[in-house]
């Protein structure tokens, strides 16, 4: 008889999650508080270990974990998880992306009533016997027009409260169709747009490179004056300081800020300010949320331990082990393509094509769609993983297709991803070269055989002389060195594209000149 897998809930947790391990076969135990060297000596013998965000879960731990199977985080963040060590040992990294969203828009209507009625000062003055109610004069929201910076998961739930407050929701999300968003009752608009509309504002984005530091002294500039900002997101997505400097002019009324560049938060340029409100990171905290998250990961990583059933893992899609060696060498071609066709594209996709030709054409293709699914989306949404992504796919109204010809074409096997926007519809081509190399190979219609590596520059350019010199000169003085230049061009439509392998990031002002050449029609930066 096969032993039962065993499982160690190391932090604190509801006490259902360890009562769903064992009605479904599993062994637990429960051991909240341990040190890390603790942890290290005990890992060895567990086949599962549930976490929340105490529990710092480091190569060395994983290391150790000589039977651990699957890590389950209750919650979204995984910044206390090593990934890349765990994918190495085969740990599936799980984690609960939704089981905080309504207790997490719960809260950011709740800091817009605390900035509206100025809740917080009045009741530290009243608590001090003060009584100044003429002092703490405040608006109402209905009527008011609520600027939502990301309406995905969250952000829609947030739209729905302040419609259901009689508020006017302005919204602005690339991924956000304008299907979906007559359907849960918003006006889709470009950031530009929003700045100078709305009464408040609030951030619903996950941080990366196109987030951070979005609100500054020149998004502020163009907001109206008395406007006022909640942040019940991420860290970072604000310029703190910007944000006083405007506070302390009076262009920005208030500010609600429930996340800070660095936290834990014991000091910050913000506090004190009479203008702003502060939390220590309560997005998620409610007695509900936490039962939630708990029992999630509970149920998905017994169902992984006793069935081999896959859901929300980050690091591994879902794979039969007789499909695993056959599509081994198209998964890093797929989350390539997906990775290259996401970074490139700016505005709302309405539909992810992916076509499937030759050798491939035959294979269980599923998981490679969902890879491709992930990566098209994962530059602006923190939630999305290869499990989940068709279905957040169908939520935001993006159409998926697949189309599977056996034949060969120009190439033994071949990747084609198109994406389809209001704007213009792009496709990207990849193969493999010798069978096991990932190459891109076309991209918007233009042949370009190139490989990719960390840190890109993407350039699509009027097929005219004189670009590859001064892009040349521009990146040797900067200081940038070129790894691999390719090109590629169509005659006939008088369009060029340029993929340049670079050393390390190009920053932002050389990036700058590159793409205010007057050939140049269109620059990203890729980050691979």
């Amino acid at each position: 008889m096969s032993r039962k897998p065993k499982v160690l809930i190391s932090d604190k947790m509801n006490p259902l999650a360890a009562e769903i391990f064992k009605n479904k076969g599993c062994d637990v135990d429960v051991k909240p508080g341990m040190t890390p060297e603790e942890l290290t000596a005990c890992i060895g013998d567990y086949d599962g270990l549930a976490i929340r965000s105490a529990t710092k879960v480091t190569a060395d731990i994983i290391n150790a974990a000589k039977n651990l199977k699957v890590i389950g985080r209750a919650g979204i963040g995984v910044d206390n998880v090593d990934i890349p060590a765990a994918t190495e040992k085969g740990i599936v990294v799980m984690n609960t992306p939704f089981g905080n969203s309504i207790t997490t828009a719960e809260h950011a209507i709740a800091l817009m009533f605390a900035l509206a009625r100025q809740l917080p000062q009045a009741s530290s003055s009243t608590h001090e016997g003060k009584w100044e109610k003429s002092k703490f004069m405040g608006t109402e929201v209905t009527g008011k027009t609520l600027g939502l910076i990301g309406c995905g998961n969250i952000g829609s739930i947030v739209a729905d409260r302040a419609l259901g407050l009689k508020m006017k929701v302005l919204a602005y999300d690339p991924f956000l169709t304008p299907e979906r968003a007559e359907e849960i009752g918003v006006t889709k608009v470009e950031l530009e747009a929003l700045l100078p509309e709305a009464d408040f504002i609030t951030l619903h984005v996950p941080k990366n490179d196109k987030t951070a530091g979005m609100i500054n002294k020149d998004t502020i500039a163009k907001m109206k004056k008395g406007v006022k900002i909640i942040n019940a997101a991420r860290g970072g997505l604000i310029v703190e300081a910007d944000l006083k400097e405007a506070l302390d002019s009076g262009h920005v009324a208030g500010a609600a800020l429930d996340v800070f560049e660095v936290e834990p938060a014991k000091e910050n340029v913000l506090f004190g300010h009479e203008n702003v409100v502060c939390t220590p990171h309560l997005g998620a905290s409610t007695t509900e949320a936490q039962v939630n998250v708990a029992l999630q990961v509970a149920e998905q990583m017994a169902d992984y331990l006793v069935d081999g059933a896959v859901m929300n893992a980050l690091n591994m899609p879902s794979i039969s082990a007789e499909d695993a060696p056959k599509l081994k060498p198209y998964m890093k071609l797929s989350e390539q393509l997906g990775s290259f066709a996401g970074q490139i594209t700016d505005n709302a996709i309405q539909g992810i094509e992916i076509r499937y030709d030759g050798t491939v054409g035959g294979l269980n293709t599923k998981p490679l769609t969902a890879l491709i699914i992930c990566n098209v989306l994962r530059p602006l949404m923190d939630s999305v993983n290869m499990v989940n992504a068709p279905m957040v796919a169908e939520t935001r109204g993006i159409s998926v297709s697949e189309t599977h010809n056996t034949a060969y074409n120009q190439w033994r096997s071949s990747i084609s991803v198109t994406i389809k926007t209001e704007e213009r519809t792009r496709t990207i081509v990849g193969s493999l070269f010798t069978g096991k190399e990932p190459r891109l190979v076309e991209i918007e219609g233009v042949p370009c055989e190139a490989a990719i590596t960390p840190h890109m520059l993407f350039i699509r350019n009027d097929d005219k002389p004189g670009l590859i010199g001064s892009v040349g000169t521009i990146l040797g003085k900067g200081g940038q060195n070129i790894a691999d230049f390719r090109l590629g061009r169509q005659k006939d439509t008088g369009t060029a594209v340029c993929l340049i392998s670079l050393d390390a990031p190009l920053p932002d002002a050389l990036f700058d000149e590159v793409a205010n050449l007057p050939q140049v029609q269109n620059a990203k930066r890729l980050k691979f």
